[in-house]
Parts: C-alpha cells; sequence; structure tokens
C-alpha cells in the first residue's frame, strides 16, 4: 500500500511498491491564483487524467522526447517514474541524473491571460512579443512564432525569469536549457494539429521536465488540458470573439467578482490575503460539463 508523498493544489503523488515508480491522482479540486477554492467540480480529476495521458501518448509515438507515463491504471490515476526533487536554488549537480527541473516553461501562441495584463501595463511592449516596436496590440492577437517564458516552480508564487536566473535555479547547461525549449515547441506543434481538426485554438500552455539518464530531457507532470493550457473556439475567433475554453472560465468568475483585485492588494501590502470564496453552483455546473466536453473535444474520445 503506497503513502502520499506530496499533495498539490488538485492531484496527489503516492509512493508504489516500486521504489522507482509514483502513482498520480488527480482530484476534483480546482485552484486559481495559487489559491485552492472551496469546491469540488466532479469529474474534474479524471478529465486532467485521461486528457494528460493522451498528449503524453502522441508525443512519444512522434518521438520528440522521452516521457514519465508508464500506464494509466484507473481513469483519475497515472502510473509514472520517478524523479528525484531538489528544491533548493542551484543544487543540483550537473552530473546529476534523474532530477526534476525546477522550472515551469510556457508557450504562448496568442496574447491573453498574464501576457495581455503584462502589456496593457505596460510591463511588456509590443517588440518582447515579436511585433514591430511601436506597434498597437489587441487582447487576443496571434504572435508572429512560439512566446516561450520560463518561471519557478517551488517559491510560493509564481515568477517570471530571466535566461540567467532559469540556468542559475536549475544549473542546466545552455544546451540542456535550449533543448528542453526545443522540445515545448515540438510538442505543441501536435497540440495545435490536433485543436485545429476539433475547432479549437491552442492558446498557450505550461510544461515540466526531468532529466533523465544520460541528462535526457524527459517530459513530467500534465499537460494540455484545462488546468494548465488555455484554448478558444475557433469559430467564434474567426468572428472577432474570445470564447473562453478552459480555467481562465473560472478565473474570470473571480475577476469579476472582485477577488482577484483584493487578492493582489494583500499581496503587493503584505497582509494575510482573503479566502477565496466557493463557487456558485451554477458556475460549478458549467465548469464540470467544460472538462467532460474538452476531453472529447480535445482528443475525440467518448468521456
Amino acid at each position: 500500500m503506497g503513502e502520499m508523498i506530496y499533495h498539490g493544489k488538485v492531484k496527489q503523488v503516492w509512493s508504489t511498491d516500486n521504489p522507482n515508480i509514483i502513482e498520480f491522482r488527480y482530484t476534483d479540486q480546482i485552484s486559481v491564483f495559487d489559491q485552492i477554492i472551496p469546491s469540488l467540480i466532479p469529474r474534474k480529476g479524471e478529465s486532467l487524467n485521461r486528457t494528460s495521458c493522451h498528449w503524453f501518448k502522441l508525443v512519444e509515438e512522434a518521438g520528440i522526447c522521452d516521457t514519465h507515463v508508464i500506464e494509466m491504471n484507473a481513469p483519475d490515476r497515472v502510473l509514472a517514474r520517478r524523479f528525484d526533487v531538489i528544491r533548493e536554488p542551484g543544487a543540483i549537480s550537473r552530473e546529476q541524473e534523474n532530477v526534476f527541473v525546477p522550472l515551469e516553461v510556457i508557450c504562448r501562441h496568442y496574447l491573453a491571460g498574464s501576457g495581455w495584463r503584462r502589456y496593457a501595463r505596460g510591463d511588456a511592449p509590443a517588440e518582447e512579443f515579436g511585433f514591430e516596436p511601436g506597434t498597437i496590440l489587441e487582447e487576443g492577437v496571434k504572435l508572429p512564432k512560439p512566446y516561450l517564458e520560463v518561471s519557478t516552480k517551488f517559491e510560493k508564487f509564481d515568477r517570471l525569469l530571466d535566461r540567467a536566473e532559469a540556468l542559475e535555479i536549475s544549473n542546466l547547461t545552455n544546451e540542456e536549457f535550449d533543448s528542453i525549449l526545443e522540445i515545448v515547441v515540438k510538442v505543441d506543434e501536435i497540440i495545435e494539429t490536433e485543436a485545429a481538426k476539433r475547432g479549437l485554438i491552442h492558446v498557450d500552455g505550461k510544461k515540466e521536465f526531468a532529466l533523465g539518464e544520460g541528462r535526457v530531457p524527459v517530459l513530467v507532470d500534465s499537460f494540455g488540458t484545462l488546468d494548465e493550457d488555455r484554448w478558444w473556439d475557433a469559430e467564434a475567433y474567426g468572428r472577432g470573439e474570445i470564447v473562453q475554453l478552459s480555467k481562465e472560465f473560472v478565473r474570470g468568475h473571480y475577476l469579476e467578482t472582485g477577488h482577484h483585485s483584493e487578492l493582489y492588494a494583500a499581496r503587493e501590502a503584505g497582509t494575510e490575503e482573503p479566502p477565496i470564496p466557493a463557487l456558485p453552483q451554477d458556475i460549478i455546473d458549467q465548469t464540470s460539463m467544460l472538462y467532460a466536453d474538452m476531453y472529447e473535444r480535445l482528443t475525440g474520445q467518448s468521456f
């Protein structure tokens, strides 16, 4: 019988009888802005696990990189390779193998979410996203090419890093770092192709990695789901309308109610954070339906 090793915002990691294998268990919890919402979303865990396993399978079949997946052993669980986790910045040696990379890589294809908010505030100019200097951008515009960002993994709140600090924290070589970025772009090409077949736009998403034997990059955790990625309806976008088909749907609720503003004001002031309110039942029902429906749209399989 395994023991719980780690409890994240929405999933648990359990040990197994094999010390080199762990089990991911996806819960029906949901989080936004680094806060866990005190509401459960029925069938969410199953949707996340099955969707992520679908993408891992396509990546493996395409021969893009190694992955941590061994077997989906239940609708909401997956057996995976275990990697050492070292949380102290810069503490991973250049010789170490089978170790988790303490970074998240975000790949943006459209100007949305925090990328849009940074631009709108004046913190990131148009040329940062690949446009000519002075270009006036609108929310939702397609970027000229994939825009890659790297953020922290083990700090209390996600924080964007420049290349130098990302290398310092992870102790990756330049070649290893670039190899991971190249893999992310290739993985997103698969996602974009598959999503387009089903009337979806893949807006952005994040990926995580480990270094396996020989320090070869290994794609880990989960990706291509409503929690890690943002999706829009392609037909609506063609009409000039953005229809959110991702966790941004829930974020929008807290932006509209003012909780987001109160939360970030408290964080900036260093005062106690306001607890995140529960979701109304109609939002819970809509979100549950969205997760089930998006599994079918993303994979082409019945939920």
